[in-house]
């Protein structure tokens, strides 16, 4: 009896050697990735998400005994260190937006954003009902096409020196918006795809507590920072991140019982946060939890990604790639239009704010852990991979694009609106 003890406690201490090992070498690997792509001054989340899916349990042959690119023993635990990186990437968009900011924006940055927003989402719905998906999948798609990367935008503006462009501020503006809208987008799909759809009834009351519950952290973000000052008000930082951490998780996992998505959780407890005089010190402090996990998150994905799968989904992500160009360039000329500048800055607002990446990753995240079509997982990333390498092509070349409209006679006459004499605005971080 004592040696069949035995033996299973030896297998098991094995199994941990294994899976600690393993998740050494998938760090080991993110690490040399992330490197790389600094080098080549790129974002590492298309990178990560190639890394991915070039090893994992697709890939059979990759295992080579003690060094096993399979990940066999430490998928799980790679995945939910995944988890934890949604959390923290969402937590610190709560953190970066503030319903105050978008309030004092005014009225060119709300048309602006509204324009993006409901433009994009429009037309990625109606490709997703077109390509044939059922109702759930194709808002799923119209999720994935309508958000953009912060990150990827915020290291373009600041990578073509545009901080000080008569359309930066209506882009970061643009940017505030649409991640207000993920914020309401994903909590009324958390009500919809993970609460009880057995009924209208039932629908209806899933999604009338994932409202509720987000806008009681508005409320709170409105009239708590008070008491959340107070409460946060903790000299030392290990301490204070110790708490901060302990409310992240306990908020994320509580979320679940409602079944609003644990990332939610995360995301409206940044917003209700963001408001205290605390903020500051809690970006500084989540960043490096926030870039670790996040990149482990992107490379999770990766690893879920049958790379055979890919071809399947190849014509989806083109179609989605070319509605998303038209739709970026067409808002972003509407946009500034309306905010009074000129084609050339408006074109370039068009072209800069088209990268995808993080969200539209965790978009079609939800999408697959509610069971949906699996396709969207290869789809979004692919997607991804296209649009945050030639994002960034396109809005570095926005002058070639104005040229030939130029040619064509669309603002060949017209000059620069005055712009108001504004701060430097402050970059979105990441």
């Amino acid at each position: 009896m004592s040696a069949s003890i035995n033996s299973v406690i030896k297998e098991m201490g094995n199994d941990m050697d294994h899976m600690v090992f393993e998740v050494g070498v998938a760090l080991m690997l993110i690490a040399i990735v992330a490197v790389l792509a600094n080098r080549f001054k790129q974002s590492i989340i298309p990178f990560l998400i190639i890394l991915g899916m070039l090893v994992g349990p697709h890939l059979e042959f990759l295992n080579f005994g003690i060094v096993d690119f399979t990940f066999a023993h430490s998928q799980e635990i790679i995945h939910f260190l995944g988890r934890i990186g949604i959390l923290f990437l969402l937590f610190y968009l709560g953190i970066e937006f503030s319903v105050q900011k978008l309030i004092r924006s005014g009225r060119s940055i709300v048309v602006g954003g509204s324009i993006y927003v409901i433009l994009n989402f429009i037309l990625g719905l109606g490709y997703g009902l077109v390509t044939g998906f059922p109702m759930y999948e194709a808002l799923i798609v119209a999720g994935m096409m309508s958000v953009s990367s912060t990150a990827i935008v915020a290291k373009v503006i600041v990578d073509l020196k545009r901080t000080v462009n008569p359309e930066t501020e209506l882009i970061l503006g643009i940017i505030l918006f649409d991640d207000l809208f993920l914020a309401v987008f994903l909590s009324i799909m958390s009500g919809v795809l993970l609460g009880d759809t057995s009924s209208i009834g039932s629908l209806i009351l899933s999604v009338l507590i994932s409202m509720a519950y987000m806008l009681a952290f508005f409320v709170i973000a409105r009239k708590g920072p008070k008491i959340l000052n107070k409460l946060l008000n903790i000299s030392s930082n290990e301490i204070f991140i110790i708490v901060v951490f302990a409310v992240l998780f306990f908020v994320a996992g509580f979320s679940e019982t409602l079944h609003v998505a644990e990332a939610i959780g995360a995301l409206l407890l940044g917003l209700a946060l963001s408001e205290t005089e605390h903020s500051k010190r809690i970006e500084h402090l989540v960043v490096p939890y926030r870039d670790f996990f996040g990149a482990i998150f992107f490379f999770s994905f990766g690893l879920s990604i049958d790379p055979s799968s890919l071809l399947e989904a190849s014509w989806l992500a083109l179609g989605a790639v070319l509605i998303t160009i038209v739709s970026n360039y067409v808002a972003g000329l509407v946009s500034g239009k309306q905010a009074g500048l000129s084609v050339k800055s408006s074109t370039n607002i068009g072209l800069t704010i088209m990268a995808r990446g993080e969200f539209t990753i965790v978009v079609a995240s939800l999408g697959v852990s509610a069971g949906l079509n699996p396709i969207l997982q290869p789809l979004s990333a692919l997607y991804v991979l296209i649009m945050a390498v030639i994002g960034p092509v396109f809005a570095k070349n926005s002058k070639l694009v104005f040229s030939g409209l130029r040619k064509l006679g669309i603002g060949k006459n017209e000059k620069e609106a005055s712009p108001r004499k504004r701060e430097k605005p402050r970059m979105p971080a990441g």
